[in-house]
């Protein structure tokens, strides 16, 4: 799971990204490359167009959407299976839940790591994303960087799940 939230819990405005971090979209792209993503309808759009070099699965229920470039999946079952066959066709490894939230809802339970860009603003928005419980995850990874006049002070963190010993 990739995601970018403010230190409010904010992941949009309900038109995109609050905020601009050119840093985090090389190391997004980096991170991904080669690998399936999943997302939902109304984050394509806020892309405008098909990540090139992933496989892109989109959920939709809209039996007319259907852009060129994209793997439209009308359910997550059948999202998290198209994924699960790219990553045996070309062993990438993990499969990447994208956003939005209602994806984040749905691949919660199932994620084991998260990418998560903590971006330290406070921007309106009523997209958030879910409370992570410390107890459920450990911080594997954590890179701070200092803002400037091009971008807010921001912090790429690695979540790994605890798994409860048996």
């Amino acid at each position: 799971m990739v995601v970018a939230v403010a230190d409010n819990g904010v992941i949009g405005d309900g038109q995109g990204m609050p905020w601009h971090l050119p840093e985090d979209l090389k190391r997004l792209k980096a991170m991904t490359m080669g690998k399936p993503l999943i997302m939902g309808r109304k984050t394509y759009s806020s892309i405008g167009r098909p990540l090139p070099g992933r496989l892109n699965i989109v959920l939709s229920r809209d039996q007319e959407f259907a852009p060129e470039g994209v793997t439209v999946a009308r359910n997550f079952e059948d999202a998290l299976e198209a994924a699960r066959r790219e990553t045996a066709r070309t062993g990438a490894g993990e499969i990447i839940i994208f956003g939005g939230a209602k994806i984040y809802e749905l691949a919660w339970d199932l994620v084991t790591r998260m990418y998560i860009t903590e971006v330290h603003v406070l921007p309106t928005g009523a997209v958030r994303f879910p409370r992570i419980n410390p107890a459920q995850w450990r911080q594997t990874a954590r890179e701070s960087h200092l803002g400037d006049e091009n971008a807010p002070s921001h912090d790429f963190v690695t979540l790994e799940r605890i798994h409860p010993s048996s």
